[in-house]
């Protein structure tokens, strides 16, 4: 009870609305984190005998599908709510678990991962636009902490727990990711509609000049569109190199999805088990970290973690791709883990602070685009440098890509400084 008494934290967690949305996270990242991690990768490799270039492109349809929409989706938050967005959302993610789960051959799983983006695509843009509406950007790096500890422990559980169900079939783990679903399907039916979402954001109408796009009716659907993107990123409080930043960020986290669990399997030889527990050593370094970062960032600001998290990542990762010893990997890996305790909520923080407050969510929405476009490429090039280059590959391109982040992150905070002053 003491971490929690005057923690901006508990401001969140008192709204049932931001804890319904913070449950959502965890079940469906959960689910995501088994299938994308722990399940499909070694059903294409070992079954269906696919490359890892194959591997890599088809996971990155689920990027792609959940970036194509994201955008949109966050655009429709802002004027329709979070309950049938969400619903929508879940629902065909629900569609790709069964898929899974009951149809087998390249042509299915493909059709699964693209209605796993798709139904993945609301999540970010919901969990966020509503975790910072309750909250307030005073509070970003603490509220973020909240929201990636849910994403993190979701993710980071699926794998994990769903390796212990993984025998010499996968019926249990299916049943297990379909019952999740369906409580999330209950909990998004108990999400806010149109009117309380408006409420909840102390609004009335649709934002940023409803009028002006009523008086704007006679202009093509092209030309308001634009107009539309004009108005947002007139509003943005930016340096034009956060754009890069963003895709450069998740490109080197890309990099290493499709290929983290061959790599245990056929170069450590770890068992699910042992797996398991490396994902533990390196989850609970960065969960562990996040509720105090996440405080630091709000009262010194985002740089110097920033500054520390790229370096320390960077440089393990890089290690990490050349390391055989496995109880040198255990440590390795909670350095990756230290370096994103940092990086996460300080990184978010500053993201959140260039967000106008009108149009919240088709702001989430564009920046979590660009995010996630990093993950799709990452994916596709992930594959393609382990079959030529190696398996080390793509650990020590997601370093040097930190690094080069890194760079472009001391330009931004310059930028940032020479506007204060």
């Amino acid at each position: 009870m003491s971490i929690v008494k005057g923690w901006a934290g508990k401001k969140v967690l008192s709204s049932p609305f931001v804890v319904q949305l913070l449950i959502i996270m965890y079940l469906v990242e959960f689910v995501k984190g088994a299938l994308l991690v722990s399940i499909l990768p070694v059903y294409m490799r070992e079954v269906l005998h696919l490359s890892a270039y194959a591997v890599g492109w088809a996971l990155a349809l689920q990027y792609i599908g959940d970036n194509a929409f994201r955008s949109p989706l966050g655009w429709v938050i802002d004027r329709i709510g979070y309950r049938y967005v969400m619903l929508f959302g879940v629902l065909f993610t629900s569609a790709s678990v069964l898929i899974v789960s009951y149809l087998h051959g390249m042509g299915w799983i493909v059709v699964a991962c693209l209605l796993l983006g798709i139904g993945t695509s609301p999540l970010w843009p919901c969990v966020i636009n509503g975790a910072t509406t309750v909250a307030g950007n005073e509070s970003s790096g603490t509220i973020m902490s909240v929201v990636y500890m849910a994403w993190l422990t979701g993710v980071g559980c699926g794998p994990i727990v769903i390796n212990f169900f993984i025998t010499h079939t996968y019926a249990p783990a299916f049943r297990i990711l379909i019952g999740m679903m369906i409580v999330v399907i209950i909990v998004a039916l108990l999400l806010p509609g149109k009117k309380r979402s408006m409420e909840l954001e102390n609004r009335e109408e649709a934002p940023v000049a409803a009028a002006s796009e009523a008086a704007h009716e006679h202009l093509s659907m092209r030309e308001r569109v634009r107009r539309y993107f004009a108005r947002v990123s007139s509003s943005l409080h930016a340096s034009k190199l956060l754009y890069p930043a963003m895709f450069t960020q998740n490109f080197a986290l890309g990099l290493l999805t499709p290929v983290l669990t061959q790599y245990a399997r056929t170069v450590l030889h770890l068992t699910p088990q042992q797996y398991s527990m490396y994902l533990v050593a390196g989850g609970a370094v960065t969960v562990i970290g996040l509720i105090p970062v996440g405080k630091w960032v709000d009262r010194f600001g985002t740089k110097w973690f920033l500054h520390v998290g790229f370096i320390t990542a960077a440089i393990s990762l890089s290690v990490l791709g050349y390391t055989r010893s496995l109880p040198l990997v255990l440590v390795i890996v909670a350095f990756v883990g230290l370096g994103y305790a940092c990086i996460i909520p300080a990184w978010n923080a500053l993201i959140a602070q260039a967000i106008p407050k009108s149009e919240r969510g088709a702001v989430w929405g564009f920046f979590l685009t660009i995010e996630g476009l990093g993950m799709v490429f990452g994916s596709i090039m992930s594959g393609k440098l382990w079959d030529m280059l190696g398996p080390h590959s793509p650990f020590l391109v997601s370093g040097a890509v930190l690094l080069l982040l890194f760079v472009l992150h001391l330009f931004i905070t310059r930028h940032k400084a020479d506007v204060v002053r």
